[in-house]
């Protein structure tokens, strides 16, 4: 056992560094080769300590380890880019559920009984570990295109949300001084706790889908941690309380970020809309590449406001080459980064640090604004919802409030879109027909190339 208990001392001690290492770019990748190892031993010393006094099966331990390996192994290969948000909700809402679970199987070999604290503990425990693994999956579905928000329209969604938490609480206060339930109400416990974190989740959607993966992320490590209470697995016990607090220290961040109180986003209702949202008309004015270029080999300041586009269109390496070939020029050359652009919190910086971008070169949203008020040209890649003035000016638009990259004193703007169509908050952006806006459209990567091209001759 002392060396057992030595070997999780270890694993925590890399834990703590490698999750603090995760911190910066620099060190980001040996941080998370030191929190695999953490977690390695983790497995393999909660594999051992049952085995001491309990005849444990090493064949389905064994089975279940290859199968996630393998699942684990070939997802993360496959996966693109683009795809990084949908499944780090996906493998998020499995952790909840993985977590819930062992709180189940806690009940079964208890037959439903225990001390009053003992059952309220691990109810509560369960009914995280499913809404997280029901929110995560609604997540997923609206990430990935395949669940549209007409398809999960729930008529006074915020009252049924409060209602269904109010009942799950107080049904787990109730059991708690019963010390007993039965097998029926475990099954209506477990629908209600699934069915309130799809609630939870299918009114959010647009700009706000970063602050609810947040969320989820900290409920999955909360439930992490008291199942490490649950099993006496002190690694999991510590890796839960990490990812817990870390995810409700997010999201704070993040709801102050899209000035969202935090209640809003525990009974699901981001919406600050009121009455009916401004037609938006207007021509918009094209530039192309050429022009551009010439454009940008004459500035001082340039700065890119990256978005989901850029992801998708994969622009971010080709836009380093631009900042390179420009810099040779002598033009600043910075990025513009917004809390939530693209699909999860830190998109756009995983996206900028595989192409190598320095770090000092992202600009966060205060800075960014400031920065943006003296930007000869700011080149916009793919990001639609967080440069919409709408956010400051229209009351009735689903995102008024939330703070954006505000261009409005920027001497030139020029987007690269593929078309007209709205952001992912399903919204037209009145920026796109300013008088200091002109549009580039097609492919990102593609214009990109073709400026990238141009800029080497002027």
């Amino acid at each position: 056992m002392v060396v057992l208990d030595f070997i999780l001392f270890i694993a925590a001690v890399l834990l703590i560094i490698g999750l603090r290492k995760l911190s910066h770019p620099d060190s980001a990748s040996r941080g998370n080769t030191l929190a695999a190892i953490a977690l390695a031993l983790g497995v393999v010393v909660a594999l051992i300590y049952p085995l001491e006094t309990q005849n444990n099966n090493y064949l389905f331990i064994g089975i279940g380890i290859l199968v996630g390996a393998i699942i684990g192994i070939i997802s993360a290969r496959k996966v693109a880019m683009t795809a990084m948000p949908e499944m780090v909700s996906l493998f998020n809402g499995f952790g909840g559920l993985s977590a819930g679970l062992i709180s189940l199987v806690w009940l079964i070999n208890n037959g439903s009984k225990g001390e009053g604290s003992d059952l309220g503990v691990v109810l509560f425990n369960l009914f995280l570990g499913l809404v997280a693994f029901s929110g995560s999956m609604i997540a997923y579905g609206k990430l990935s295109g395949k669940l549209k928000d007409e398809h999960l329209k729930i008529p006074f969604s915020t009252v049924v949300n409060i209602l269904l938490l109010i009942v799950t609480l107080g049904a787990i206060f109730y059991f708690s001084y019963l010390g007993v339930l039965s097998t029926p109400e475990l099954i209506a416990f477990l629908v209600i706790s699934f069915i309130y974190g799809v609630v939870f989740v299918a009114p959010i959607g647009g700009a706000d889908m970063p602050v609810v993966i947040s969320t989820l992320n900290s409920l999955t490590g909360i439930t992490a941690a008291v199942s490490g209470i649950i099993t006496d697995n002190k690694l999991m016990l510590l890796g839960g309380v990490l990812v817990g607090s870390s995810g409700i220290i997010l999201t704070l961040l993040m709801c102050k970020a899209m000035n969202r109180p935090l209640l809003s986003v525990i009974f699901g209702n981001f919406s600050s809309s009121k009455g009916e949202e401004k037609q938006v008309h207007g021509n918009a004015k094209e530039v192309t590449a050429a022009d551009l270029a010439v454009q940008l080999a004459y500035s001082q300041r340039v700065c890119v406001v990256p978005g989901y586009g850029m992801a998708v269109a994969q622009a971010q390496k080709i836009l380093k080459e631009v900042e390179e070939v420009l810099e040779d020029k002598d033009v600043e050359f910075k990025y513009a980064i917004h809390p939530v652009a693209g699909r999860m919190p830190g998109h756009m910086n995983v996206l900028l640090a595989e192409a190598n971008v320095s770090y000092d070169k992202l600009l966060d949203l205060d800075d960014a604004n400031n920065y943006l008020d003296t930007t000869d040209v700011a080149i916009i890649v793919g990001a639609n919802d967080v440069v919409n003035p709408s956010a400051l000016d229209d009351p009735a638009s689903k995102i008024y409030g939330m703070p954006i990259l505000n261009l409005a004193k920027t001497k030139n703007v020029v987007v690269l879109k593929r078309s007209m169509n709205p952001g992912y908050a399903g919204i037209q952006n009145p920026l796109f027909f300013k008088d200091n806006t002109k549009m580039l459209f097609g492919d990102a990567k593609k214009s990109i190339e073709h400026i990238l091209r141009e800029l080497k001759e002027v």
